[in-house]
């Protein structure tokens, strides 16, 4: 398989401008050495999307888009990045070259790309089985009892998986490479110490999950009766991770050019039930607790994120998991909202009764996560009471310290200081000493080992048996050893109506590819002192030093020749740390590059969500020069200059002195753990010596 080399890519980067690439598109004007505009990936009166003719970049204070010309065509005109490459080159009257790639590369993603085709043409059958099936009458009933049309059954490519074992073994599975490609995909289950094959799906209503490229990655089957599992997720496979996927996601995309917002809901007929009243930014993790991951990857298309949960004790666990998975995301910007349903009700159920308008106005109403977090912490305490505020401070503080640095870290810090009267050092210093929720605690009635039907899963926001994976529930044919009957199953109910009519879905057009939308580092409050007042005052706005080094590297390139030593960095365990040694290693090797290029390389080599926080730490210094520009000047500031090089070094100073501190601290913990004692006088006398910072690994 042949790809287009990394120079070719850096030669483009270096003819194309971005500002004509981006000033066809939307209209950029002038402020100061930048451009600006309204953000053209979310709604805004302000504009908050900078274009930087130096670096070869932009980026959105809004929503955390940014990139080089090659991303910003990806992400405006919703292609891959190939056709983004072709476009800009085309521009440059320049060709675009091929080269062959390593042979194992090309055959991992050669079976990818085969597992993509089998899970497209399974989708097809499906959808051709809730068509053409004889026994399809009990699945189009079923549909149109929950109150679904054929056009919302076409967007979400609703099919249906016919009774028998082997349906689409026999239609697809036609030769070995096929079967095999099917086993791997979920498709077909191999019981151990047999080599018979058969359907994973039997019987059921069949969701595609789509990952936001919409190509086909998984599905989700709903059994028509009561047998379980009532839902039933593919399995893990190499193109689906359902610890990063949110069912819906691509088609909200598809149904707004700017997500309004995400409402995490239940289950897919939540989902689909909600798109069929017009709500259709619903979206719904796959039988796991909405994560970090999850939440980042919804955070890459919106600024809000909505939590939907029942208002019984298990919702309030379940909110209470999410809120503690939120915390780490809340950059600023960014706002996550829990709505709480009366008892009984799913969205479902509530949105037929009072209709979308009102729906959406319950959205709107959601509580806030500053409110919700506040509230969680004082369940069951009198803060009228010193003892009362003491207990909240312990319950709070250990959470607000899992914010990232930023106003909004601030703002809730001093939010707690104003409940509590307690100053911000006290505050800090009970950030070790965490408390759990009382909703995190199982009431007895949840211990029992008999669930009602409304008990929630430690594993789900909100999860009724009929949500649960078939790992947690009672086992289908799927989890047997045994195979199944030789026989199929036969099936033929009576002959109803024709379901409207229920058009095979079909993707033609290259949906939009993750490029390089939204950053897990928001941008921080300018500093505008010189560096040695600036690491000096500890402030929350500030990086860290080893990413405060990658920002003055992003911006001035030419710093690496003060840092040849580049190994040390690469060794380090922490992420971060390695991702400074590459940037040294890179600049050292290419010493030419500017932001842009930098950009592409990261890309090409690490993937999208690697480049994301690059991208994030560029963006932030971007912040820190428009707010200078718009600063006023004073007779003192024209004479003041920021000192690249001393801060640089400062930076990598402290970036060092942090490691010794690590290392000194895991030697001490090592000296007064109970297995001291079974260390060898060599070891205790180095032990000793790192822990006095006399030696560093």
């Amino acid at each position: 398989m042949s790809r287009i080399p990394q120079s070719f890519i850096d030669e483009l980067l270096d003819r194309v401008d971005i500002v004509e690439v981006v000033d066809h598109r939307v209209k950029l004007k002038k402020t100061g050495k930048n451009y600006s505009a309204c953000c053209p990936f979310h709604d805004e009166k302000t504009p908050s999307f900078t274009v930087s003719p130096d670096k070869q970049f932009f980026y959105c204070f809004g929503c955390g888009a940014s990139g080089n010309a090659v991303g910003f065509l990806m992400d405006y005109e919703r292609t891959e990045f190939p056709q983004a490459v072709e476009q800009l080159a085309h521009l440059c009257g320049m060709e675009v070259p091929r080269e062959e790639q390593k042979p194992e590369t090309t055959r991992q993603e050669r079976m990818r790309r085969r597992l993509y085709e089998l899970l497209e043409k399974s989708n097809d059958f499906y959808q051709e089985q809730l068509r053409q099936h004889p026994g399809k009458t009990k699945a189009i009933e079923y549909l149109k009892n929950r109150g679904l049309d054929g056009h919302i059954a076409r967007d979400y490519g609703i099919g249906y998986a016919p009774p028998g074992w082997d349906n689409l073994l026999k239609t697809l599975g036609t030769n070995g490479d096929d079967r095999d490609g099917l086993l791997k995909a979920g498709m077909l289950i191999q019981p151990e110490d047999s080599d018979r094959l058969y359907d994973r799906f039997r019987l059921r209503i069949m969701f595609p999950i789509r990952d936001t490229r919409g190509r086909v990655i998984g599905f989700g089957g709903r059994v028509l009766d009561d047998s379980k599992p009532k839902y039933l997720n593919s399995p893990e496979t190499p193109v689906f991770h359902k610890g990063r996927e949110l069912y819906g996601l691509h088609e909200a995309r598809q149904a707004y050019r700017n997500l309004p917002r995400l409402l995490v809901v239940e289950g897919y007929m939540d989902v689909v039930a909600l798109a069929q009243f017009g709500i259709r930014y619903g979206v719904a993790t796959l039988g796991t607790a909405c994560g970090e991951e999850h939440l980042e990857r919804a955070f890459r298309y919106t600024s809000e994120v909505v939590f939907c949960f029942d208002g019984d004790s298990a919702g309030r666990r379940a909110a209470t998991r999410a809120l503690e998975a939120s915390l780490p995301a809340m950059t600023d910007g960014r706002q996550v909202k829990f709505l709480f349903l009366p008892d009984g009700e799913d969205p479902d159920t509530l949105v037929r009764q009072v209709g979308p308008e009102k729906f959406e106005n319950l959205i709107d109403m959601a509580v806030p996560l500053e409110d919700y977090l506040f509230d969680a912490a004082a369940e069951g305490i009198n803060i009228r009471t010193m003892e009362g505020r003491a207990h909240l401070s312990k319950r709070a503080a250990p959470l607000l310290a899992k914010l990232p640095k930023g106003v909004f870290r601030e703002l809730m810090f001093e939010a707690l200081a104003t409940r509590t009267g307690l100053n911000r050092a006290t505050l800090e210093e009970l950030v070790d000493t965490p408390e759990p929720l009382p909703s995190q605690q199982p009431s007895p009635q949840d211990r029992s080992p008999q669930p009602s039907p409304r008990t929630h899963s430690s594993q789900s926001p909100r999860r009724e048996p009929h949500d649960q994976d078939s790992s947690l529930s009672t086992p289908d044919w799927d989890e047997q050893t045994e195979p199944p009957p030789a026989e199929s199953e036969q099936w033929t109910p009576a002959d109803y109506a024709d379901f409207e009519s229920l058009p095979v879905s079909a993707y033609d057009d290259a949906p939009p590819t993750d490029y390089t939308e939204q950053r897990d580092e928001p941008p921080g409050e300018p500093d505008t002192t010189g560096p040695e007042t600036a690491i000096a005052r500890n402030s929350q706005y500030l990086m860290p030093p080893h990413k405060k080094a990658i920002a003055l590297l992003l911006a001035h390139p030419e710093l690496a020749a003060e840092a040849p030593d580049y190994e040390q960095w690469l060794s380090q365990n922490n992420g971060e740390l390695r991702q400074l040694g590459r940037l040294l290693k890179l600049l050292h090797e290419r010493s030419h590059y500017q932001l842009s290029h930098i950009l592409g390389h990261w890309r090409a080599n690490y993937g999208p969500d690697d480049t994301e926080k690059l991208a994030a730490i560029a963006g932030h210094d971007m912040l820190r020069a428009a707010a200078h520009l718009s600063r006023p000047k004073d007779e003192r500031s024209e004479v003041i200059e920021y000192d690249r090089s001393a801060a640089f070094a400062h930076s990598l100073d402290k970036a060092r002195q942090q490691l010794q501190a690590n290392a000194r601290a895991r030697a001490l913990a090592k000296l007064s753990s109970s297995d001291a004692h079974k260390l060898s006088r060599a070891e205790k006398e180095a032990l000793y010596a790192e822990a006095l910072g006399q030696k560093l690994h």
